[in-house]
């Protein structure tokens, strides 16, 4: 049995340790947090044996691998020292803040040969693995472009403390651009190019949520972020994130083959629905998707590590998408700042297909 240290005991690391508690390849052994009440308030709801400090937990020798919940400023430092350790590591995305963070982790656990991963993983639920074989088996043709879109209006009206969201780091494309990244790639391969507009639509946000209700936060970084992605396929797709609009009508992903277009479901989820028009047909019909992992399924990804380990390939959510992520985004901004197109320094190859599924 796989033994599992999770650094972090955050909201985040409840369904985590929800949907650790069934049958799993893994046990949780020991959780760790800045603040000791918060990993023992933890250990003790989910029967946890260990509370530790974060460098206990990194060098406990009865720790096989890091599940990585901290916040988003530190999971280059807790994954770095967890590879250091000779752990496996498994974190929530992004992989890191910056692309050489991202590209050192990455080379680190290649020379210990150590598996690293890293969230999302919603690609492999039921809806997105579902929309992988429609495009596998050619339903709609060969894919020829794609369109994103995530348009909200901010994160401040229903979390405690949204500060982050608008610093450096944040903003809608690093919030939620991973989600919709990682879901174009995995169904149509990696990005090759990219051209980036961002604009800042406020000043200030004030936040609303009840704990501070009133108080304004500086907004410093982009908040309504276009993308032209161009793959290595020869696919396009044009991705918007924004936390400035109020209210849309829009699609969340859709994929238009030479045969039909695909409407894939929100990548923030495990499941559907998944809705198919092929070039005759009158009317749009919902496609089955008669998979596992249709409901709420973090971690899966984790999971698929530890298999991979097991098995002796490389984790489908894996380092190095991650990393591919990670720098479309930063090559988005960068192209916004020059006004020039930028080729991309990464790649990654297209996750296999989840078995059984």
């Amino acid at each position: 049995m796989t033994r599992v240290g999770i650094v972090g005991a955050g909201q985040i690391s409840g369904i985590y340790l929800t949907n650790a508690a069934g049958a799993t390849p893994f046990e949780v052994v020991a959780v760790a947090d800045l603040t000791p009440q918060a990993a023992e308030a933890r250990a003790q709801e989910y029967g946890i044996p260990l509370a530790l400090s974060p460098e206990a937990l990194l060098n406990h020798p009865g720790v096989d691998v890091v599940l990585n919940l901290t916040v988003p400023a530190a999971h280059a430092a807790v994954s770095r020292a967890a590879l250091e350790a000779g752990k496996h590591v498994y974190s929530e995305k992004p992989l890191a803040l910056t692309r050489d963070d991202g590209r050192a982790l990455v080379a680190l656990a290649q020379a210990r040969g150590l598996r690293l991963g890293c969230a999302p993983d919603t690609f492999l639920g039921a809806g997105l693995q579902t929309c992988r074989q429609l495009i596998d088996e050619g339903v709609i043709g060969r894919p020829l472009a794609a369109t994103a879109f995530m348009l909200s209006h901010g994160v401040e009206a229903w979390h405690a403390n949204p500060d982050f969201f608008y610093q450096p780091g944040g903003g809608p494309l690093f919030d939620m651009g991973p989600y919709y990244l990682t879901a174009l790639t995995a169904l149509l391969g990696p990005v090759r190019t990219v051209s980036g507009q961002a604009t800042q639509g406020f000043d200030e946000r004030v936040i609303t949520s009840a704990a501070r209700r009133g108080e304004r936060i500086a907004v410093q970084t982009p908040t309504h972020v276009s993308a032209l992605l161009g793959f290595e396929s020869g696919a396009a797709a044009t991705l918007i994130t924004s936390f400035d609009v109020w209210h849309a009508e829009v699609p969340r992903i859709e994929i238009y083959g030479s045969e039909g277009t695909l409407s894939l479901p929100d990548p923030n989820t495990f499941g559907g629905p998944v809705r198919l028009r092929l070039a005759q047909d009158r009317e749009w019909r919902e496609v089955p998707t008669d998979r596992p992992f249709a409901q709420n399924s973090r971690g899966l990804g984790l999971h698929d590590l530890i298999a991979s380990v097991n098995e002796g390939r490389a984790p489908r959510a894996s380092g190095a998408l991650a990393l591919h992520v990670l720098d479309v985004m930063h090559s988005t901004l960068d192209s916004a700042a020059s006004g020039q197109t930028v080729r991309l320094t990464t790649t990654a190859e297209r996750p296999a297909p989840l078995e059984g599924s």
